[in-house]
């Protein structure tokens, strides 16, 4: 899956909550962290990233690039879901793969409560964003170390 992939998943799994709860939308800069979140978990749990495209250390914490282009023009307001053809592809590839779909639940519910102001504070507190350079790449290994030592209750 490709980061702009998971980003809609992210997306439309909140507007499904949405559509049977009191869940706000999500804005850009949430959407950021739950990308950065999912990356460490997976990478933490499965040894593999859920998308290839680089994080970058940004002023108000992990962005994907991509995503970034994708969504930069709803500012700090809640990206509005508008159902495309290519939505249930989306949905379908992430149920078929129980891997993803587990990493992306666990990330939705244990990180998708907070508000995104909260998830940047989170991200600047962790080692990943504060030991790489405004701007440059994290590193998946330091993602993944820092997830694996820090985050997920591991056993080999």
């Amino acid at each position: 899956m490709t980061a702009k992939e998971v980003a809609r998943w992210f997306l439309l799994r909140n507007d499904i909550e949405a559509d049977f709860g009191d869940t706000d939308l999500i804005t850009h800069l949430k959407l950021q962290k739950l990308l950065y979140y999912a990356q460490g978990i997976a990478l933490a749990v499965f040894g593999k990233p859920i998308f290839d495209e680089d994080i970058l250390a940004w002023k108000h914490g992990p962005v994907v690039l991509s995503v970034y282009e994708e969504y930069k023009e709803c500012g700090s307001d809640p990206i509005e879901v508008i159902r495309t053809e290519d939505d249930d592809r989306i949905l379908e590839a992430m149920e078929a793969d129980e891997s993803n779909r587990n990493v992306l639940e666990a990330t939705f519910t244990n990180y998708g409560k907070y508000s995104a102001w909260h998830l940047r504070n989170m991200t600047h507190d962790e080692r990943p964003w504060k030991e790489t350079a405004l701007n440059d790449v994290i590193s998946k290994e330091l993602i993944k170390k820092f997830f694996r030592d820090e985050v997920i209750e591991y056993e080999d």
